[in-house]
């Protein structure tokens, strides 16, 4: 599969995402070790390379608009953090949703499509975090990703 950094950016990322969709709309402060793992610092007190990059994952979903927060509390929490207007409504929409055009459906599939059974994207991303391996985790986020581009 890819780099192992990638992966666990995604698995960081699939956190951040469950966590703050579960407590949406608080807005919370949201600790590095809740989503990167245990901090083991160095002799001199430095965070191990696994905790800065959950830190800057945090940073960069801010950055791009997943995310946002209120400040930073050294580089061990964020505060205030919630989801953006756009990852809520994305995370929120039905997972078989063509984002690219929409499709005129035969009046019977349109009572499906609006049927409570329609899994959210944010439960998929959920049980994925639970149970699916690695690879199939990055592959969804990386997707989901690819997908927000388009979501406006």
């Amino acid at each position: 599969m890819s780099d192992l950094n990638l992966v666990d950016f995604c698995r960081d990322t699939a956190k951040v995402l469950v966590k703050l969709y579960g407590k949406f709309p608080q807005k919370i402060i949201l600790y590095v070790e809740d989503i990167a793992g245990p901090d083991s610092p160095d002799e001199f007190g430095l965070h191990c390379d696994r905790f800065i990059a959950g830190f800057h994952c945090l940073q960069w979903l801010a950055e791009t608009d997943y995310i946002q927060y209120s400040q930073t509390i050294r580089q061990e929490a964020i505060e205030d953090a919630t989801l953006t207007h756009r990852s809520f409504t994305f995370l929120s929409g039905p997972e078989h949703m063509n984002l690219s055009a929409p499709e005129v459906c035969p009046p019977a599939q349109k009572q499906d499509i609006a049927s409570p059974k329609l899994q959210r994207r944010i439960d998929t991303l959920s049980t994925a975090l639970k149970t699916a391996s690695s690879d199939h985790l990055t592959q969804l986020v990386l997707s989901y990703m690819e997908q927000t581009r388009q979501f406006r």
